[in-house]
């Protein structure tokens, strides 16, 4: 009698002129004579048999329990003419493994398989690296299908540029425009868009004055220049005396002028002042309602990890809690970066859905809001972080988003009503087309692959979606590659933001018990890189803020 021992096989299952089923297992099996149908592999491939039979059915008569399809670009040898190929992975495993940890089991074995440092860039290493990662680290997959289907040919489209770095010497309004947002409530000089470009005083003239002719821009003394607010704007020295009634009790931080554009959108009866300043950082405050709630807005002159931009960022909050001293509840809105997930649609964030920061359910520590400022990689090859993580003592605002992620309604209501205040201005409010949120990973080498996005089981249409998860953010782990994702699995985070952690220090520092970060999905960076979903994506974010604050009690006062 043949002794059987567990091997990993693999058999073709379909051929046809353009596609192929291959069906790669784990079982016991007799140790098979070597034959023109059986080849039985030896030396570091020992344990491997490649059956060559030509149709084959895996057995299985349940639905797989994970899976998931991507697009590659096959590249001719012969002549350069590009192919596309979908391959589809589909996952069954072992008994002990629940469905609950199936989709996570696949995302990591994926993950592994399309790491930049070695992607097989031929079919062969393709299929030669699934069976490895079988036969030797993922030992509960018990069965795997691979189809392979080819699509026709073409050249593949563009893979996402990082729209932050493209085109950052090459002169346009579009430019100016940007430079001036960002800088927002801060005025420019001519020399600030020369030095920066560095492009000529001529241009940058001719620029400003056509923005002013549209009037997205003004000059505020002679030679500054500021974005000319959609609101009626006051330029004070210093913030008027506010009666007891007018004083907000909650105050909002954005970072882009996008976000704070759609944050105002929200509220009724705004007034906004600049406090200008020529030293230091000048100081933008909206004032305004929502329901019976006062509050006031304010956007960062700058973002980013400069010693500058970090100090005028908690200058900035520190400031606006001294002046509105009745302020309770800070909310910090805006666009953010998704973390997806490949095969759980449970746990998948796209383009233009929301992420509130809340506490992650299965960790003893309820932070909602981590931020990474270093990230190295250890012995056992995985990675030691340096983390500030932020609570709030009341957990207020979290629960009241928890709630409000269960039902789609009011904020999407809200969504109807911004896209109408904001119609007038300039900006692609409206979601854009679903075929722009694509989802690219980098294979190394320059190249990416496109995975598709999981699907809703039984849902025809896909509706944006509010998440309730931790926020992280440092560029440490935020750009990109394997420690993005790894970090955000350390720390249940769905989204990434552009670095806030001055801000939540001033607002820790303030002593103010109840805040909550609200990050509609933009780009799956950090937010700062997807320009075509940056408004929409504000938008939403500022919605759910609104859902949540109509959800709040009235103040007593």
């Amino acid at each position: 009698m043949a002794e059987t021992e567990e091997k990993v096989v693999m058999t073709p299952k379909s051929k046809t002129p353009t596609s192929t089923i291959l069906v790669i297992e784990r079982k016991a099996v007799s140790i098979p004579e070597p034959s023109d149908k059986i080849h039985v592999a030896g030396g570091d491939h020992t344990g491997i048999i490649i059956n060559k039979e030509k149709v084959y059915e895996n057995g299985l008569s349940e639905p797989c329990h994970a899976q998931l399809e991507f697009c590659v670009y096959l590249v001719s040898a012969a002549n350069g003419t590009h192919t596309r190929e979908a391959r589809a992975l589909r996952f069954w495993f072992k008994p002990e493994v629940s469905l609950h940890e199936c989709p996570h089991e696949a995302q990591a074995f994926f993950r592994e398989l399309v790491s930049p440092q070695d992607f097989p860039k031929d079919y062969v290493g393709f299929i030669k690296k699934i069976i490895k990662l079988m036969q030797n680290k993922y030992h509960l997959l018990k069965v795997l299908e691979v189809e392979l289907r080819q699509e026709g040919t073409g050249p593949p489209p563009p893979a996402f540029i990082d729209d932050s770095i493209a085109n950052q010497t090459q002169f346009s309004e579009q430019r100016v425009l940007d430079m001036i947002e960002n800088a927002y409530p801060n005025p420019l000089t001519v020399e600030d868009f020369v030095t920066a470009g560095p492009w000529s005083k001529a241009e940058v003239k001719v620029a400003l004055e056509s923005l002013e002719e549209k009037g997205l821009t003004r000059p505020i003394s002679d030679g500054l220049y500021i974005r000319q607010h959609s609101v009626d704007t006051q330029v004070v020295k210093q913030m008027p005396t506010l009666c007891s009634s007018r004083q907000p009790t909650i105050a909002v931080v954005t970072a882009l002028y996008c976000e704070k554009q759609a944050v105002d959108a929200m509220m009724d009866n705004q007034e906004t002042y600049v406090r200008f300043t020529t030293v230091g950082e000048s100081n933008v405050y909206t004032l305004g309602s929502i329901g019976a709630h006062r509050v006031v807005t304010t956007k960062l002159p700058s973002v980013g990890r400069t010693r500058e931009a970090m100090t005028a960022a908690g200058n900035t909050t520190t400031r606006l809690l001294g002046i509105f001293q009745k302020v309770e509840y800070v909310f910090l809105v805006g666009v953010g970066g998704g973390v997806p997930h490949y095969t759980d649609y449970k746990k998948h964030v796209r383009l233009g859905d929301v992420v509130v920061s809340t506490p992650a359910q299965d960790l003893p520590d309820k932070y909602v809001y981590v931020f990474c400022e270093k990230a190295e990689r250890n012995e056992k090859g995985g990675w030691d972080y340096e983390i500030k993580p932020y609570k709030p003592v009341n957990f207020l605002l979290q629960e009241l988003a928890q709630r409000i992620s269960h039902s789609n309604g009011l904020w999407t209501t809200y969504v109807q009503e911004g896209l109408e205040r904001l119609k007038d201005l300039p900006g692609r409010w409206a979601a854009p087309e679903q075929g722009t949120d694509r989802l690219c990973v980098d294979v190394g080498d320059g190249a990416f692959i496109e995975v598709s996005h999981p699907a809703p089981a039984g849902e025809k249409t896909r509706e944006s979606r509010v998440h309730c998860a931790p926020v992280a953010g440092g560029r440490a782990v935020s750009c990109g590659g394997e420690v993005r994702a790894a970090f955000a699995n350390h720390a249940r985070a769905l989204a990434y933001d552009c670095e806030l952690d001055a801000v939540l220090d001033s607002v820790v520092g303030n002593r103010k018990d109840c805040f909550i970060c609200i990050r509609g999905i933009s780009d799956y960076r950090d937010g700062t890189r997807g320009k075509e979903w940056q408004p929409h994506a504000a938008l939403t974010a500022a919605a759910v803020m609104k859902t949540i604050i109509a959800a709040m009690e009235p103040p007593t006062d």
